[in-house]
């Protein structure tokens, strides 16, 4: 099975950012902060996990992160913001990743941009295969 590594920066109100990266693929990721793995609000705990594509009636094809414990539908999929809209920042993020071209600013915030794009090049290169993912 192909294996992919998100690589996380350090976690703010705008975010957490980070760089996913596998064989042959680099892009830039953002998540929300870390609010202690709560659904909607926060980013994934750090760990080893099965992806596998599914569609979804909202992004069409993504790859879909299995057995987050207290977690579900976490998905890969397009967006630039991912902040914690409890302090005022706005996000298209309700626990999934964002990936992107390139991290950058979008309105004064943090964000990830060429995002669609980039993740349709993702899910090429993986062949839309099931593949593990590790986040550290």
């Amino acid at each position: 099975m192909r294996s992919a590594r998100i690589y996380r920066a350090p976690s703010t109100d705008q975010g957490t950012p980070g760089y996913l990266a596998t064989v042959g693929f680099f892009c830039a990721t953002l998540e929300l902060p870390w609010c202690d793995n709560r659904p909607n609000i926060s980013c994934i705990p750090a760990g080893e996990y099965v992806v596998t594509m599914r569609k979804s009636p909202r992004f069409g094809w993504v790859y879909w992160v299995q057995n987050v414990e207290g977690r579900s539908w976490i998905l890969t999929h397009y967006g630039n913001l991912a902040g914690d809209i409890s302090k005022g920042w706005k996000t298209h993020s309700e626990g999934c990743t964002i990936v992107g071209q390139y991290h950058g600013l979008l309105n004064g915030q943090r964000a990830v941009l060429l995002s669609r794009l980039t993740l349709n090049k993702f899910i090429e290169h993986m062949k839309r295969e099931d593949f593990t993912l590790t986040i550290q």
